[in-house]
């Protein structure tokens, strides 16, 4: 995704980090017995780093990290030899990586994390960050009496009120620093607000101004370089195909870091503009001139429907403008729109074809985890956590062994030729059952890219990436049955409260629609899909959830 007209919304700093905060896939810890807790117990329940699993002390989280994870937060503190606040950082680096779906973190050095941006908690009232005295009590517990690290831990609780200010100064630091920034955001918009004007900007260009700035931040960068299967297929496509991009004047949307830029520059491209509205251009543009790319690459700061480039039309654009469920973010309306303003008539786009898939999703473990775990949290109802829950599509890879059919696509998208308004639309769609399921527990959506050579170059229908590549063609999946991108799969949850579950039986046929609409929200980025299904007087029903 890149920021021409994208997110934090890819999940950076915002409400979706909720979708890929922590992965679903843990099961919901063991609440028997917690009623029973004496009323002077001073532990606290604290979030799992790899799962959304809650424990009741932070004993019980290092144990599980150890054991299952493979990650020693004791052992790694001392072999870094990292002081408070590194470890601050590390926890708050670790939790940003599995939020990104990164579920094994680089660790191996300070360096990893050494990025002031972790000093921003990740997790809101992070029990963990208020639990490292008990990391430092557990450090004691292992050390050999009289051994230097008995030594080192007399220290450290020696040091422990000194470490206790220092968070509290930590704490009231972050949140200066955040009313920091939103006092220099209110007099930006203050500056830059019309004569007459009491409100400096519209809820849609706030919106736009928020999205953007998620962008300047190295995490959603790293995430998506780190895609192998996204950057790879466009590396693969460019240097495979320099016959195409030799002497070629190439324009990328949403360029970031410029690292597709770059692609073309190394293929033989005479000139690439890179346009970015994202400070992010800034590091791009170092980046360009430190790879001696400067007397090829352009780089141009603005929206795309703003700025003026240095020429009139570009043989070919290239772009990583793909949203989760695709279109979320909207940014595919900038690419249309630079291509029908500036690419040549025979010019090509690159990708140049996308299919939408959608298949019946059942996964009683999941919702056992996700929904019924509010029932009881320690012995404690929480059904006041439902509210809502159905609302929003969640962000998450699945397994294949979730599906209950075959997958079947909903919408080809022909890149050269499809229309803004036909981003808005209403389809029709069928599965046949694999397998007898207890319940349908919602529909997962994915999509497929495609990287044909020629605007005239067809896909055939019902195309599948696998398949292409075994004919020379790059493509990619980003469903479960591929490698797992940083798009993961959307799954829409049914609301059982209002669709009571049901038995459904191997061979059933469900028939459906699925539309997609933009939020009603002024300039939102945000994505509605509805859907409805009925697989005869067993199965039936309608639903809408939001992506934003």
């Amino acid at each position: 995704m890149a920021s021409q007209s994208q997110n934090t919304q890819r999940l950076p700093e915002d409400a979706h980090a909720d979708s890929r905060s922590v992965s679903d896939e843990s099961d919901s810890s063991n609440e028997e017995g917690w009623e029973d807790l004496e009323a002077d117990d001073e532990s606290q329940p604290v979030v799992d780093l790899f799962s959304d699993q809650v424990f009741p002390d932070v004993r019980s989280l290092l144990k599980e990290c150890k054991e299952k994870h493979q990650f020693d937060l004791l052992k790694i503190q001392k072999d870094l030899d990292l002081d408070f606040l590194d470890t601050i950082k590390l926890v708050n680096y670790v939790r940003s990586e599995v939020k990104s779906g990164n579920k094994i973190p680089d660790v191996s050095s300070k360096s990893k994390f050494a990025d002031d941006v972790y000093m921003k908690p990740v997790l809101e009232d992070d029990a963990l960050l208020y639990s490292l005295d008990d990391i430092t009590e557990e450090q004691g517990e292992e050390a050999a009496p009289g051994s230097e690290a008995e030594r080192r831990v007399q220290e450290l609780q020696e040091d422990l009120e000194r470490l206790q200010t220092q968070f509290s100064e930590y704490r009231l630091a972050v949140q200066q620093s955040m009313e920091d920034q939103l006092t220099k955001e209110d007099d930006k918009l203050d500056a830059s607000a019309p004569s007459g004007s009491s409100n400096g900007a519209t809820k849609a260009q706030e919106i736009d101004e928020d999205y953007f700035a998620s962008y300047a931040y190295n995490g959603i960068h790293e995430s998506m370089l780190k895609d192998a299967i996204r950057t790879d297929a466009y590396r693969d496509f460019v240097y495979e195909n320099k016959n195409l991009f030799k002497d070629k004047v190439v324009l990328d949307v949403g360029c970031g870091t410029g690292i597709l830029s770059m692609f073309c520059a190394k293929a033989g491209a005479k000139k690439v503009i890179s346009v970015d509205n994202s400070n992010i251009i800034d590091r791009a543009k170092e980046i360009v001139f430190d790879n001696e790319f400067g007397d090829v690459i352009t780089l141009v700061r603005g929206k795309i429907e703003e700025v003026t480039l240095p020429v009139d039309k570009v043989d070919i654009i290239i772009s990583e403008w793909m949203g989760y469920a695709l279109l979320f973010e909207a940014m595919f309306d900038s690419v249309i729109y630079a291509r029908d303003r500036y690419l040549a008539p025979d010019g090509l786009m690159v990708p140049s074809h996308a299919t939408l898939r959608i298949a019946p999703y059942a996964d009683p473990d999941f919702i056992d985890s996700h929904i019924n775990f509010w029932q009881n949290v320690y012995g404690f109802k929480m059904n006041s956590m439902l509210l809502k829950i159905y609302d929003e599509a969640v962000v998450r890879g699945i397994s294949s062994s979730t599906l209950a059919a075959d997958s079947t696509i909903f919408l080809p998208l022909p890149l050269h030729t499809i229309t803004v308004d036909e981003l808005s639309f209403l389809k029709e769609f069928q599965v046949t059952l694999n397998q007898d399921i207890d319940a349908l527990d919602g529909w997962a959506i994915w999509f497929d890219m495609f990287f044909m050579p020629s605007r005239d170059s067809p896909i055939p229908e019902n195309a599948v990436p696998s398949d292409m590549q075994k004919k020379g063609y790059v493509a990619f999946t980003t469903g479960p049955d591929g490698t797992e991108t940083h798009w993961q799969q959307t799954v829409a949850l049914i609301d059982h409260g209002k669709h009571k579950p049901k038995p459904l039986k191997k061979g059933q046929v469900i028939t459906g629609k699925i539309g997609y609409q933009k939020r009603d929200t002024e300039g939102s980025r945000g994505l509605r899909i509805g859907i409805q299904w009925q697989g005869g007087e067993n199965t039936k029903g309608e639903q809408k959830w939001g992506l934003q």
